[in-house]
């Protein structure tokens, strides 16, 4: 694994897209196993850069509860919150909340 300060030496200057999958039957995009993907690299790399996918299996699995973060900063936390285009099988996309 790479940790924060590789991550931000490799993405400095470049156009960056996050793809990121939902994490653990709780539903949670960020706080979870990819911990160095840090708070700072997250606004770097900006929340319309970022790219969600799950199958509907699992997105099916949460039953209609919402996608979650947890940062550890609370302020990017209500930041991420909205409605995403959760990619979900080739071609095929489907709105999602993170809350």
């Amino acid at each position: 694994d790479v940790n924060e300060k590789q991550l931000l030496s490799v993405i400095e200057g470049e156009d960056v897209r996050l793809i990121v999958s939902v994490i653990g039957g709780q539903g949670f995009v960020f706080g979870r196993g990819n911990q160095q993907i840090s708070p700072k690299i997250i606004r770097k790399i900006g929340r319309g850069n970022i790219i969600i996918v799950a199958t509907p299996e699992k997105l099916a699995s949460l039953r209609g509860h919402p996608l979650r973060v947890d940062t550890g900063d609370s302020e990017l936390d209500e930041e991420l919150k909205g409605y995403y285009k959760v990619h979900t099988g080739y071609g095929r996309r489907t709105l999602y909340k993170v809350a």
